[in-house]
């Protein structure tokens, strides 16, 4: 009897590329199931763009509520999913031991953070079909441009919210998450002028809503919908926290309580 010969390298990628594909399913999933993340993920920015664009509040003079609102609705979207609900999630799985117990099957970390991404990018492309088909269909909402532009810059949001969210998981306990995370997520919808127009706010408060990532992503997007480019400086400054957020998790992210 002759031992048989090895299989071809394909035939270890295969069964890891499925077991990535579970857990980002099983993410998905635990997203999903929560109804608090489905309120803060869905109707929070489903909720602001569809109120404030029928009731005349906003002071936006001719132009339309809803040119204002979507771009917002968008980065308030990608703020909810990344600095909110993967924070959350991320933490209470810390807690109760499941990244350990992950550590001991033939799932990597790196295929558990990947399957994070996917499950991301899932409920980003749900939301982002939410928000435009709801401007489109009901608000009559018809942007100049930014069939290119937004999705990276929305790319860039998910990344950037992510990698913060998974550095307050990673390195705070669960209960201090999820006060942090949503204590977060009102001071910046409060002054980053997503909801409403910065200009409102004192001059000190609006300049620092615009350097933080949330009105920096809104002010990308608002910028790319109304056909005007690329708003470089808005970008960079997005991307800038998004490098430090991701360094900074690598380097202090714990995997076990």
């Amino acid at each position: 009897m002759t031992a048989s010969a090895p299989g071809p390298v394909g035939d270890r990628r295969t069964p890891l590329a499925r077991a990535v594909l579970a857990q980002a399913g099983m993410e998905l999933r635990l997203l999903v199931r929560s109804g608090e993340s489905l309120l803060v993920t869905l109707g929070i920015p489903l909720g602001i763009l569809g109120f404030f664009s029928v009731v005349d509040v906003l002071p936006t003079g001719d132009a339309p509520a809803v040119d204002f609102l979507v771009p917002g609705a968008l980065a308030i979207s990608v703020a909810a999913t990344g600095l909110v609900a993967v924070a959350i999630q991320t933490a209470f799985e810390r807690k109760y031991g499941v990244l350990k117990r992950l550590g001991g099957t033939p799932l990597p970390r790196w295929g558990f953070l990947v399957a994070k991404g996917l499950a991301v990018a899932a409920i980003l492309a749900v939301q982002s079909a939410l928000v435009v088909g709801l401007a489109v269909g009901a608000l009559d909402w018809s942007p100049a441009g930014g069939a290119l532009l937004a999705p990276l810059a929305v790319l860039v949001g998910a990344v950037t919210f992510t990698g913060l969210g998974l550095l307050l998981a990673g390195t705070l306990r669960a209960e201090a998450t999820l006060a942090l995370a949503n204590a977060l997520f009102l001071v910046l919808l409060v002054v980053s002028g997503v909801a409403f127009d910065a200009d409102a706010l004192p001059d000190t408060l609006a300049a620092i809503g615009r350097a933080l990532p949330v009105g920096a992503l809104g002010e990308v997007l608002r910028t790319a919908f109304a056909g005007e480019g690329l708003a470089v400086g808005a970008l960079a400054v997005v991307t800038a926290w998004g490098v430090a957020a991701v360094a900074l998790a690598a380097r202090t992210f714990r995997w076990e309580p």
